[in-house]
């Protein structure tokens, strides 16, 4: 199969395009390489770099599914310039499907947030709630969903809602929540929480993998949208999970971050899929990693901070 994948050199990209390609797929990757590129030489690997707002009919050329993975991550990162959030979350993504269809892709699967439900009460956050999304960063993940959805009688249109994703790629993340917490853990021996209360849900980056590579193969599957998170645990009580593995102070501050969500997936699992692994696997993972320095701390694992030295 011949794949396009935006994104593909970012944190979850990377290791989905070292499975694709172990697959013996044919794979183009599309990404700015804004936080670098960590993928290996491959004669099935065409990696362009290239803003995705830069697309053109000849990028889709011979492709036959698009997994888009591209955007502006995060509420922080959104913030920095909310215009630009919209051009490349939003109006590249309505491009990218006019042109999806316009080259002929059968099956076009999109990365978009379980955060587009805001603040929920409910135990179960089920694909049929409501969406109120309460950051713009929520909202351009909800209006790119509406766009793509659009398109579902002309092609396959698969909209995933992850939870936040933990465990280690060589385009680390530390500045997701059992990332960041455990690397503080093992850096300082304290951990850091704000409020502890906020519920967040929780992927293994190796089941995130695992999804994108599920649909993928079964693009029978009706066009909508699925959750795919498995573990929803306070902040709190991610803090203790890594204190339980490093010996650290907690150390509790105020928070006025309201964000606070669960997932329920079971339309996902309903559907054939098992997730693998745990946040705690995704702690001892870069425990593992830090011990043999293969995990370094770099300026280009915090995106905030990173966008803000690239001044964009």
């Amino acid at each position: 199969m011949h794949l396009l994948i935006t994104g593909g050199c970012g944190y979850v990209g990377t290791l989905l395009v070292s499975q694709l390609i172990k697959e013996k797929h044919r794979v183009r990757v599309v990404d700015n390489q804004w936080f670098g590129n960590y993928l290996p030489e491959n004669t099935n690997l065409e990696n362009i770099k290239e803003d995705i707002r830069n697309l053109s009919v000849e990028h889709l050329k011979d492709i036959d599914t698009v997994i888009h993975l591209a955007n502006i991550a995060n509420d922080p990162s959104v913030k920095l310039n909310e215009l630009l959030s919209w051009e490349v979350n939003v109006l590249a993504t309505q491009q990218l499907a006019d042109l999806s269809l316009r080259s002929g892709v059968k099956h076009f699967i999109y990365a978009s947030s379980g955060s587009v439900y805001g603040i929920k009460d409910e135990k179960n956050v089920t694909e049929d709630l409501e969406l109120v999304p309460i950051s713009a960063y929520n909202k351009t993940k909800m209006v790119s969903e509406r766009i793509l959805i659009s398109y579902k009688n002309e092609m396959k249109v698969h909209c995933i809602r992850p939870a936040t994703v933990c465990g280690y790629s060589p385009r680390m993340r530390l500045d997701l929540t059992v990332n960041m917490l455990t690397f503080q853990a093992l850096k300082n021996k304290e951990i850091k929480v704000f409020g502890g209360d906020q519920i967040r849900p929780n992927i293994h980056i190796k089941d995130m993998v695992a999804a994108y590579m599920f649909f993928l193969n079964h693009d029978e599957l009706p066009s909508g949208f699925y959750n795919a998170g498995f573990e929803n645990l306070s902040v709190l009580k991610i803090a203790e999970k890594i204190n339980k593995k490093i010996n650290s102070d907690i150390k509790i501050t105020s928070s006025n971050d309201k964000r606070s969500y669960r997932l329920d997936s079971s339309k996902l699992i309903a559907k054939g899929f098992e997730p693998k692994y745990s946040i705690n696997d995704a702690i001892e993972e870069n425990i593992k990693m830090y011990k043999n320095k293969t995990l370094v701390e770099k300026k280009s694992f915090y995106n905030v901070g990173w966008m803000e030295e690239l001044n964009i």
